[in-house]
């Protein structure tokens, strides 16, 4: 057995343990509600109205933080639809019957997470302009990254891979256009 393929078993065994821990935990009323209301978040409605808000109000510089959580999103958008054509991973919730959650998955494949990587690309793409609010744009991406594990879209694998591609596209957009 290679190296490589050790490396991945052992990250899906984990990932497996923790899907049926979830899978089987029933938590309280209010963090399930929390757990659909910020997988909505991801599908795409706030990020189209804080877009707005931005526009309107965000300043001399709204159109290049704009523009950079734009490219990054849309880079993001276009290497998770190959990677998941790729990979072909199985969702969590095709593979085992999650307790509660009921939420039908957006598309076919598991990894990575396209709400991460939007989510972070647009996250990091914003507080290089508007630091003031970073922590609570990063409060948000880690809850609609979380909650696709919670409610049985993702792996803890495919959120992190997710999370780091968006982050490090929106980083490489503000930087890439800054410079121009």
């Amino acid at each position: 057995m290679t190296a490589t393929r050790a490396v991945w078993n052992r990250i899906q065994s984990g990932d497996h343990r923790l899907m049926r821990r979830v899978h089987h935990w029933k938590p309280p009323r209010w963090f399930r509600a929390a757990m659909i209301v910020f997988t909505r978040m991801g599908d795409g409605w706030l990020w189209y109205a804080l877009s707005a808000g931005i526009l309107l109000f965000g300043g001399p510089h709204r159109f290049l933080a704009l523009g950079s959580a734009a490219s990054a999103t849309a880079a993001g958008i276009l290497i998770f639809m190959g990677v998941k054509r790729i990979s072909r991973r199985q969702r969590p919730c095709e593979l085992e019957p999650h307790c509660w959650s009921a939420i039908a998955p957006p598309d076919e494949f598991s990894f990575p997470s396209g709400h991460a990587i939007t989510s972070f690309a647009i996250a990091v793409s914003l507080e290089a302009f508007y630091p003031g609010l970073g922590w609570g744009l990063l409060f948000v991406a880690i809850g609609i990254a979380s909650s696709r594990i919670v409610l049985g879209m993702h792996f803890l694998s495919d959120v992190v891979a997710g999370s780091s591609i968006g982050a490090l596209l929106g980083y490489t957009a503000v930087h890439f256009l800054a410079s121009l």
